[in-house]
């Protein structure tokens, strides 16, 4: 799958989650990243580590300057010397294709 660009147009209302099928070799590009459920709805979720918070708040706006320029937004946890991150496409209530694209950009911000 090509990560270079998400369209999150194709997130809109109706647009189709990932399949099991999808989910199992998409999961392999982002393997670092966390299968979670929250409220029936499945989420990636991976934690970064910083020496600490000035480190990690650079992280966070940067993550959040990607986000804007996609217009496809995580939840963003900022804590002393970490960061939590979630994604998943709030408008299908799952995973959509963008957000593995996604969290293979969040890989990349952080090396």
């Amino acid at each position: 799958m090509d990560f270079s660009q998400s369209n999150c147009g194709a997130c809109r209302m109706g647009a189709p989650t990932v399949t099991a099928e999808e989910y199992a070799v998409l999961i392999q590009e982002v393997p670092m990243w966390a299968s979670i459920t929250i409220d029936g709805v499945q989420q990636l979720q991976r934690n970064y580590t910083f020496k600490n918070f000035a480190q990690a708040l650079a992280f966070t706006n940067a993550l959040g300057d990607i986000s804007e320029a996609q217009d496809h937004h995580p939840a963003i946890l900022t804590q002393w010397g970490k960061v939590t991150v979630t994604w998943w496409t709030h408008t299908i209530k799952g995973l959509h294709k963008n957000d593995f694209i996604m969290a293979a950009k969040t890989d990349t911000l952080f090396l």
